[in-house]
């Protein structure tokens, strides 16, 4: 239990409750980490405040700094692609050929889901990728960000990723606090996170949900005005809205005489190949990784990959990645005359430019995290249901837990680091034996995206903000509903198995379908509610000119 009892949860609580209703981000981040300073140390707090400032970047050995580089270094690769006119040219390439809202939904879904090895790159390549061709056919900024956003944690948490090396050494810390004769007993950690995927419910339910909205057009909540505006007016962001980028306000203009599409290919491959090369690289452990393939023994060829995968420096190869990007967009526009050594220069300094708001919240988000650490906020949400414990309901429970504790912290990686090594031990002794760790697992990491989908202090919610030059309090609140329908459908899931003992391969299917009457049912409910016509914005009632300002366009032609 924390020292500071329930005041542990004000400084995150506050800076959400002043982000959402100020949509001011960064000041209410400060103020909370200020809150947080006053509780600490019974003063003004200001001297603290700065001392968790300076640790939140340099923590975890360098993690958040190296973070920092790659994302700085990522949007000055940004910065040169635009300048080359690689947007551009992947704008006139997705009109040629994806030319209805669905289309270019699914291609950004299939996106998100292929890019799994690391969720920022996920959000920044997917973002940049698909904005220009989403605002062409009027698809609003808020439901390019939802489906960027559902697609980065969801996927890397069950991908050959740095997330699934974490989650492993999480499991295994678990099973080591096991104080009991029967820890000796304890299954293989590899084994149980592969068994816990089917339990991870609202990660894989929450990839489904984007592939349901995006088949059928069927919006609900706030995500229904946001497309109703766009489709009406033209108008991808709201009047008010507050986008953490502008690419048209904060770069130069493009070269468009010559608009190629390997300007963009050529770079963002090159962040692929680099990144991942190295991470296998700085992975590999000298042992004959193919054989296992060779004698068909494909179990433990997956574990040697993600064993390596695991040992990688992901953040590191990362940094590698995204200046290989800018080296090989600064070598393309030399050698195809696109640009010369100054104006490549002068785009760097622009991309870093663009990211600094980016990077100033990043920073107070990881602050807040440090902040909450420090009074022991998770410790004292973890403690406080330990009355309640039963069972039937402690999967559903786990999950609730981690996503309140993944909310006020912001971090799915922090909550998924405090909860793993703990409910482990307490499912152990709750049912006597290892029966119930793998969907206890899986519960934990599903409420910790789940938090994290929802906080507008979680660093992926930050960047997806970020890349698709949404506003983020607009995508949170937006996101939020179709989190929640997921996290609701979840929780039925977990009590379900929690009571019957129902297996995933029968509850799964059945949760999905669940989630397409939901979400029918919803969208009908609302649009009847709000005179809004489904088919309108479903063939796209607008033409292929947008505005991403306030000014209104009027629709001339349909798209679909």
């Amino acid at each position: 239990m924390s020292e500071f009892g329930i005041l542990s949860i004000g400084p995150p609580l506050l800076a959400i409750v002043l982000a959402i209703a100020t949509k001011r981000v960064i000041p209410s981040l400060f103020v909370g980490i200020w809150a947080g300073g006053i509780i600490y140390t019974g003063s003004f707090g200001i001297a603290q405040s700065f001392d968790w400032l300076i640790e939140a970047i340099i923590a975890d050995d360098g993690f958040h700094a190296q973070i920092l580089v790659f994302t700085l270094l990522l949007g000055s690769g940004v910065a040169l692609i635009w300048r080359l006119g690689g947007a551009i040219a992947v704008r006139n390439w997705a009109v040629e050929r994806l030319e209805s809202r669905r289309k270019i939904g699914l291609m950004t879904w299939i996106l998100g889901m292929g890019i799994f090895f690391d969720d920022y790159a996920n959000t920044a390549i997917v973002g940049n990728t698909m904005r220009e061709a989403s605002d062409r056919l009027r698809i609003s900024r808020e439901k390019l960000s939802y489906i960027v956003d559902s697609t980065t944690a969801p996927v890397a948490t069950i991908g050959i990723s740095s997330w699934v090396a974490f989650q492993l050494s999480m499991i295994n810390e678990g099973f080591s606090n096991i104080e009991s004769e029967g820890a000796a007993q304890a299954p293989d950690v590899f084994t149980v996170y592969l068994q816990s995927i089917p339990y991870n419910a609202y990660a894989l339910l929450s990839i489904v949900m984007v592939g349901i909205i995006v088949t059928t057009q069927w919006d609900y909540g706030e995500m229904l005005d946001a497309e109703h505006r766009a489709q009406t007016t033209g108008a991808v962001s709201a009047p008010d809205a507050d986008p953490l980028q502008d690419m048209n306000e904060s770069l130069s203009e493009p070269n468009a005489t010559r608009p190629m599409l390997r300007t963009f290919l050529l770079p963002i491959s090159m962040l692929l190949a680099v990144t991942i090369g190295g991470a296998l690289w700085t992975g590999y452990n000298g042992q004959p990784v193919f054989e296992p393939l060779f004698a068909l023994e494909i179990t433990s060829f997956v574990r040697e990959m993600v064993t390596i995968a695991g040992d990688g420096a992901w953040t590191t190869a990362l940094m590698w990645g995204s200046f290989a990007m800018v080296m090989t967009a600064i070598a393309i526009g030399l050698a195809y005359d696109l640009c010369d050594l100054d104006e490549s220069i002068d785009a760097i300094l622009e991309g870093f430019g663009l990211m600094l708001t980016a990077v100033t919240i990043l920073v107070l988000a990881w602050t807040i995290g440090t902040v909450a650490n420090a009074l022991g906020t998770g410790n004292y949400v973890a403690s406080s249901v330990e009355t309640i414990l039963s069972p039937g309901i402690f999967p559903a429970l786990v999950f609730l837990v981690a996503a309140v504790i993944s909310f006020t912290m912001g971090s799915s990686w922090a909550t998924m680091g405090l909860l793993t090594p703990t409910a482990i031990p307490v499912a152990f002794e709750l049912t006597g034996g290892f029966g119930s760790t793998s969907v206890v697992v899986g519960a934990v990491f599903s409420g910790a995206i789940f938090g994290d989908h929802t906080s507008p202090i979680s660093d992926t919610t930050v960047l997806s903000s970020t890349f698709t030059g949404t506003d983020l309090i607009a995508h949170v609140r937006t996101q939020s509903y179709y989190a929640v329908t997921v996290a609701i459908v979840s929780i039925l899931f977990y009590l379900t198995y929690g009571f019957f003992e129902t297996s995933p391969v029968a509850l799964l299917p059945v949760c999905v379908l669940l989630l397409v009457g939901v979400v029918y049912g919803l969208s009908k409910f609302d649009a009847k509610r709000k005179g809004i016509d489904l088919t309108s914005i479903r063939n796209g009632a607008g033409d292929s000119t947008y505005d991403s300002s306030s000014e209104s366009t009027p629709p001339t032609e349909r798209l679909d």
